[in-house]
């Protein structure tokens, strides 16, 4: 099969090996962007993958990009596919794992030991053929991949740190040979014990640094094991009145095809995303949604694949496949959150291109200033060797993606997927937070509030709303929906109606089969429709206190009794449970609130005092949101701009969301919202806005302090290695070290958790 079959036209992304510092990244993205035809190129260095898109139509094929990948110096492969183990050998038994660890510890610690004993008063050394007999197959075999790697490097015209350990471990060798060869006098010393220890410390840094980074992919991880290998699917021949939930076969997931019927046994995973033909169940979907409680399903509602099905065995259709499906989505958003780089890191790779050219001129400088003052070749050398090592930029590389893969993974864990890594430079700034109103704020569709009689006749709540929910049976309407499902909750048995007949603008007439209007011509129209009417004075004066609230009003009348009103129904929006502790969290944290609605001003302002609202725009057009979030963001006065996050979830708050310095779209909206916004909470609870807030502020606050650590261990290093306060050995611990503490440092974001109202 030709490799370039298995990839996405015109997008690759692709697993790369051998890269050691944030020199490398830049290295790769340097050399792949001369190549005609690639539109953008990113890289990884804690993923270690690249994302790279071609120009539609170029004649630049996959095999020309993994062959100018390992031109530069390292291997390249398409990605494994989703939801296949992605387990890496190299990390256990092999000459790149923990059996190279291993090995060169063993050979080092002879080397080792009569610096061990010295301060123990006892004296005693291997014989110099026997050290170099222990060091040279640390230097030559187990540090070839550094010579590898390092001679790339050199031939590309750019260094790495592999480049660095290379020169440095090679003049420590280098000058114990020429010792032995030389016969110099015993006081000189040797210096294997140097190399062979840098050797073994870079050894274990890079796979204590690959275990890590395993660690932080760890949610990607987690969403590709919630699909099972196969599905039982029904024979299309098999009607739905009469299968058995022993009538299935059992096939792998990838033959499963969209419109296919596939039975859910208690307990399982559900395989794909479908609609329930039959039964009834609880799911849990909290490593999909971050919802802890199971969410109750039956007949026509949807589950998604890889949530659990519970105590009930469920027949779905399928809807969504593979890519399509919604855990793909998640997965693919999260890869690409993970594999984006932050601004601040564009900064690092920027510096890092130079770093390395720089420290092997302070090196080269050094050594012969120290040779020049201090009359010592060995001296000099080994100052010199200790500023390569220490100066190895790998934990530089490192701060940043760590960092954000860590953050990026244990937020999708509870239900935020961090889309853009430039929300985590934004969101620790944001002091504004502007809201839609309808599915936000509120739940999406409008509640029926309150029945209101108008005459003294004794017909009771439940004839009222039984005529009324006839005249709706059936109609789509919001406010029809409204009335029915209040009739469903109180268990209200609907009169049927005849001659049913919707008004344009107005309402819906029909006539009920019995009942109090038994084949009377009853009416349901808006308010507004009676401003015309001579009963409009009566039926304003009964309803003056709701009309000021702003809620929505629709009149119920009688027309062969002079057309009276019988009954006004009072329409509204109602709160998100937790609606106005989040308002008043967001307060606490000195965050501004404002609320953008399409709703009449009266009703806006309703809720927006309700909720306690800071500011409130009502009756504002699609496209003229984006414009209010840009007001927003320029208000202050000639002073530094607000940061403004945008929350919504329609079609309308697509222009808004992407304008806004940080969009959050919930994942209860439409594509449309979710495609534009930074981030998308995978539930409608409003509690998970502060908590995108919160944890972006703490992945910022992990970049930060990685950058910090690894400058001061790089830059502080330097002028104490040069001034032979840092012995080649120290400092390769130190450095080893330096990038094991910057991981470990990103780590410590999984411990997050949401805060609870």
């Amino acid at each position: 099969m030709n490799i370039n079959t298995l990839a996405k036209a015109d997008f690759y992304h692709l697993d790369i090996r051998g890269m050691t510092c944030a020199s490398c990244v830049g290295r790769i993205e340097k050399a792949l962007q001369k190549i005609a035809g690639i539109e953008a190129v990113s890289v990884n260095l804690a993923t270690e993958q690249a994302h790279i898109r071609l120009q539609h139509g170029t004649p630049t094929t996959l095999t020309d990009i993994i062959q100018t990948i390992e031109k530069t110096g390292y291997e390249a492969n398409l990605s494994t596919p989703l939801g296949v183990n992605q387990s890496d050998p190299k990390m256990t038994w092999s000459l790149e794992g923990l059996m190279a660890v291993l090995i060169s510890f063993a050979l080092t610690i002879p080397l080792m030991l009569p610096m061990i004993l010295m301060p123990f008063g006892i004296h005693w050394s291997l014989s110099p053929l026997w050290q170099l007999a222990l060091a040279t197959p640390i230097q030559f075999i187990l540090g070839w991949r550094f010579y590898k790697a390092g001679f790339k490097s050199l031939i590309s015209g750019t260094g790495n740190m592999d480049l660095l350990i290379a020169i440095g471990t090679s003049a420590a060798y280098g000058l114990s040979l020429y010792q032995i060869f030389a016969e110099m006098p015993a006081e000189h010393g040797l210096y294997f014990e140097g190399s062979a220890v840098i050797i073994s410390m870079v050894l274990l840094g890079k796979w204590l640094e690959a275990r890590a980074k395993k660690q932080t992919s760890e949610a990607i991880r987690a969403l590709q094991k919630l699909w099972p290998e196969n599905a039982k699917v029904l024979d299309p021949s098999v009607q739905s009145e009469s299968l058995s939930f022993s009538e299935y076969r059992t096939l792998p997931l990838d033959q499963v095809l969209p419109g296919d019927r596939i039975i859910i046994l208690p307990g399982e995973r559900v395989p794909v995303d479908g609609k329930i033909l039959i039964g009834q169940s609880h799911v849990d979907e909290s490593l999909l949604t971050g919802e802890s409680e199971p969410v109750k399903k039956q007949i026509s509602d949807k589950v998604i694949g890889g949530s659990m099905n519970g105590e009930g065995a469920l027949v779905i259709q399928v809807q969504a496949v593979g890519i399509e499906s919604v855990l793909s989505k998640i997965i693919t958003l999260v890869e690409e959150a993970q594999t984006q780089k932050a601004p601040i890191q564009k900064l690092v790779d920027q510096i890092s291109s130079i770093f390395v050219p720089s420290v092997v001129f302070i090196a080269i400088f050094s050594g012969l200033l120290n040779w020049f003052l201090l009359d010592s070749i060995p001296i000099a050398i080994l100052r010199a060797v200790s500023i390569l090592v220490i100066a190895c930029p790998c934990a530089l590389g490192l701060a940043t993606p760590a960092a954000i893969m860590a953050g990026t993974g244990v937020a999708a864990r509870f239900g935020i997927l961090i889309k853009d890594p430039q929300v985590l430079e934004y969101a620790h700034r944001i002091d504004i937070v502007a809201f839609d109103k309808t599915g936000t704020l509120t739940i999406e569709h409008p509640q029926l509030l309150e029945v209101i009689p108008f005459t003294n006749e004794l017909i009771s709540h439940q004839d009222i709303l039984a005529a009324t929910t006839g005249l709706q049976m059936g109609s789509e309407h919001p406010l029809a929906k409204a009335i029915l499902d209040l009739a469903n909750k109180q268990k209200i048995i609907p009169i049927s109606t005849l001659e049913n007949q919707a008004l344009a603008g107005v309402g819906i007439e029909g006539k009920p089969i019995s009942g109090p209007w038994k084949d009377q011509l009853l009416c349901l129209q808006s308010i507004a429709s009676l401003k015309d009417d001579l009963e409009f004075k009566k039926v304003s004066d009964k309803l003056s206190v709701v009309l000021q609230t702003g809620k929505t009003i629709s009149i119920l009348r009688n027309k062969k009794d002079g057309a009276a009103p019988i009954a006004a129904f009072v329409f509204g929006d109602e709160l998100k449970v937790n609606a106005k502790i989040i308002i008043e969290k967001l307060r606490r944290l000195n965050i501004r609130t404002v609320m953008i609605s399409g709703d009449n001003q009266a009703s806006a302002d309703r809720v927006g005092k309700e909720l306690g609202i800071d500011e409130v725009f009502a009756q504002v057009m699609p496209g003229d949101k984006s414009a209010i979030i840009e007001k927003l963001r320029h208000s202050n006065e000639g002073k530094h701009h607000h940061w403004v996050a945008m929350v919504g979830d329609g079609v309308n708050d697509a222009p808004a969301l992407a304008t806004a310095d940080v969009g959050i779209a919930m994942a209860t909206g439409t594509d449309v919202a979710i495609q534009s916004a930074g981030v998308t909470l995978m539930r409608g609870d409003l509690a998970l806005v502060p908590n995108a807030i919160d944890i972006s502020k703490k992945t910022w606050n992990k970049i930060r302090q990685n950058l910090f650590w690894a400058f001061i261990f790089n830059t502080a290093g330097i002028p104490l290695a040069a001034t032979g306060y840092l012995s080649p050995m120290v400092a390769g611990s130190a450095m080893a070290l330096s990038s094991f503490f910057v991981l470990s440092n990103a780590l410590l974001l999984k411990q997050w958790r949401p805060q609870v109202d």
